[in-house]
């Protein structure tokens, strides 16, 4: 889904999809996305749950935004907020999905 937000929003700013741009732009997000995983690792959390989910978004968006400020790449607030929401819809709304999913087959069972 990193890729994807990165494309879209190279795209729409048109500074194309060159590799060399997806990389400058993507890996602040893709270690953000990393320190999340490791600190569901750490702790021993599921990664399917949806607190997994958000720790996962707000890592991979707030520790990216920090790197992109330390690699000069500069952030603006709406930026955060398009991160926020594109990156959050995608990283939970899966996971809530599966949760209803879940619990809707517990009723069907039940009754």
């Amino acid at each position: 889904m990193i890729l994807i937000f990165v494309a879209i929003g190279r795209s729409v700013h048109d500074h194309g999809v060159k590799l060399s741009g997806m990389i400058s732009t993507t890996w602040p997000f893709a270690v953000g996305m990393a320190i999340g995983w490791l600190i569901l690792v750490v702790r021993g959390r599921s990664a399917t749950s949806f607190a997994a989910g958000v720790t996962v978004c707000l890592a991979t968006v707030s520790v990216g935004m920090a790197l992109r400020v330390v690699a000069g790449q500069g952030i603006a607030v709406a930026f955060v907020v398009v991160a926020l929401v594109f990156l959050g819809a995608f990283m939970l709304g899966w996971r809530l999905l599966f949760a209803g999913l879940g619990r809707w087959r517990n009723s069907s069972r039940t009754n």
